[in-house]
């Protein structure tokens, strides 16, 4: 398993989608990246023939199994879903998961959560385990954050329990007191402008997605596919920005 470039510094994490994504985000200077699928759906498991594709492409990876979208709250069989996608994802090269699970009145599943951290450490000890942005959902996010080393969980993360990560600020402080052992990594709306804030609220490392839509390549005529109603210019996929990377990179090694 490989390391972040920069150890025991803040860390750069990008969020992307595939191996064209990973090679733009090393080569602007990101740490790692968060593999995923469905961006514009909030990030869903990827296929195992794209772990290994971007594990290839570098930097280190760390994979988000989320089975389907919508809310946190899962059954035994999704709960089994996930765990075989955890194995999965180690076993193609990864050097982490990100998981996450609540009950519907909002805490931790710690049952859920506990099944998917023995799958990872099962299939890789080193493998690193970060709660996802489910904790953002939670009804007290913090007292969730202070939660994590119990469960074996070493990162979060999370935008403070905001829409932006820059107004969950404070709370990114209160979760890095709360939890000292836990990397607390700013994600959600954050701009590299955000960056020196996020730092000095505590947070450990900065996630960004990075992101911008394609152009659309299609030459013949386009009707809607599934729910939605987008427009034709709408309907695309996102790839990774070099520059918005890049501009992040510069911003996190100035205030660091």
């Amino acid at each position: 398993m490989s390391t972040d470039r920069r150890s025991g510094t803040s860390s750069l994490e990008i969020a992307v989608v595939s191996p064209a994504g990973a090679r733009t985000a090393r080569e602007n200077g990101a740490d790692r990246v968060e593999l995923c699928t469905g961006l514009e759906l909030g990030g869903l498991t990827p296929s195992t023939a794209t772990v290994e594709a971007v594990v290839e492409s570098g930097p280190p990876v760390h994979v988000l199994v989320r089975c389907r979208p919508g809310d946190f709250v899962y059954d035994g069989e999704e709960v089994a879903l996930m765990a075989a996608e955890v194995r999965a994802a180690l076993r193609a090269g990864a050097d982490g998961v990100v998981v996450g699970a609540l009950t519907p009145d909002g805490t931790l599943d710690t049952h859920a959560l506990a099944e998917l951290v023995a799958a990872a450490r099962d299939t890789d000890p080193a493998a690193q385990v970060t709660l996802h942005r489910a904790v953002d959902q939670a009804g007290d996010p913090v007292a969730a954050v202070a939660a994590l080393p119990g469960l074996g969980i070493t990162r979060v993360l999370t935008s403070g329990g905001a829409p932006t990560a820059i107004e969950g600020a404070a709370a990114l402080t209160a979760m890095a007191a709360a939890a000292p052992g836990v990397d607390v990594a700013a994600g959600g709306g954050v701009r590299p402008g955000d960056i020196p804030c996020l730092l000095a609220a505590g947070a450990g490392s900065v996630h960004l997605s990075a992101k911008s839509r394609a152009t659309p390549r299609r030459a013949a005529g386009w009707v809607p596919l599934g729910a939605g109603g987008t427009s034709a210019e709408d309907d695309t996929h996102f790839v990774t920005d070099g520059t918005v990377v890049a501009a992040a990179r510069r911003a996190l090694d100035t205030t660091a």
